[in-house]
């Protein structure tokens, strides 16, 4: 029998916990400097939020010329004009800034007709407007709040309330940190940035929880190891878990990023930076709370002995 690969010593100790100054220091900066970025710069709303044109066609060369196609069209004074494959490697979409009335929309369209002329097939003409662009961004907005409530609620059943304040100040701060970066590379933010943030929220939560039972399961085992011991050997314990997982999923991610195109970017590097982001919260912030939000250990205390063994060993400290 092969045995697998072990990126992480069984045995491994890490002070994390011991880290917390430093790390409530780093978290700080990680939540207070996209709140200013957001007040200073705010987000570079996609033609979803913002309202403006979409046209999407189809060339009569495959793949199509993305740089004569951008040439012809950025010259024609349209404001903001962004040109990306679609798809197939002969479908180009062409999005263009809202214009200020609904004539000058329609104009902007012939505009691109008359200079792409009958050398492409127009297969969709969309003008998104204000208001369609207002409720994208309400919906967006509750979806995210309607996630965290529902986070909080399981995790406070699953869990005791202080996990649940945990996990939530925690996904929080990913969330933050997530749309910071989206402000700070001026990046488009989009329908598929919601989604980059809701799988986020779910990807990083399930690192959470899986910590989370470590450090219930030690409670029930570990009756009076300090809870700073506790939560380290927690930590510790599920740390080769988050290292493969985070690393598998980063590494899988990584084509996107570098070979999905321009329609994609965005979204691929909201993930990966998710995946750093989550992992961090989890180890630095979800768990150092549990010191400051007094986790009982009176809810486990009916739970059974602790097993012998390594764990026994511990406890008796």
């Amino acid at each position: 029998m092969f045995r697998g690969i072990q990126f992480i010593p069984p045995d491994t100790k890490i002070d994390f916990v011991g880290l917390r100054t430093i790390s409530w220091i780093v978290s700080a900066l990680l939540t207070v400097v996209p709140l200013v970025l957001l007040w200073t710069h705010g987000l570079n709303m996609g033609i979803d939020f913002q309202g403006g044109t979409l046209i999407e066609i189809k060339t009569k060369e495959s793949p199509a010329n993305l740089a004569d196609i951008r040439s012809k069209v950025t010259g024609l004074g349209l404001g903001e004009v962004q040109i990306q494959e679609f798809g197939a490697p002969d479908a180009v979409l062409i999005r263009i800034a809202s214009q200020p009335t609904e004539q000058e929309q329609q104009a902007s369209v012939a505009k691109v007709k008359q200079a792409l002329g009958d050398t492409v097939e127009y297969r969709r003409v969309e003008i998104v407007g204000p208001t369609i662009s207002g409720e994208l961004i309400a919906s967006g907005t509750i979806a995210v709040v309607v996630a965290l409530l529902g986070i909080l609620i399981y995790v406070w059943f699953r869990f005791e309330w202080q996990f649940a304040v945990a996990a939530i100040a925690s996904l929080i701060h990913d969330v933050t940190g997530t749309i910071g970066l989206y402000s700070l590379l001026d990046l488009e933010f989009n329908v598929s940035s919601i989604a980059a943030i809701l799988t986020i929220i779910g990807y990083s939560l399930n690192d959470k929880v899986v910590i989370f039972d470590r450090i219930r399961e030690n409670l029930r085992k570990y009756k009076r190891m300090p809870l700073v011991q506790l939560l380290d050997v927690s930590i510790n314990e599920t740390l080769a878990r988050a290292v493969l997982t985070h690393v598998t999923t980063f590494l899988a991610m990584l084509p996107f990023l570098f070979f999905g195109g321009e329609t994609i970017f965005g979204f691929a590097l909201a993930m990966c930076w998710g995946i750093v982001i989550g992992a961090y919260s989890s180890i630095f912030v979800a768990s150092p709370l549990q010191l400051i939000l007094g986790v009982r250990r009176e809810a486990w205390s009916a739970a059974p002995a602790p097993a012998k063994g390594r764990g026994a060993a511990a406890a008796r400290v």
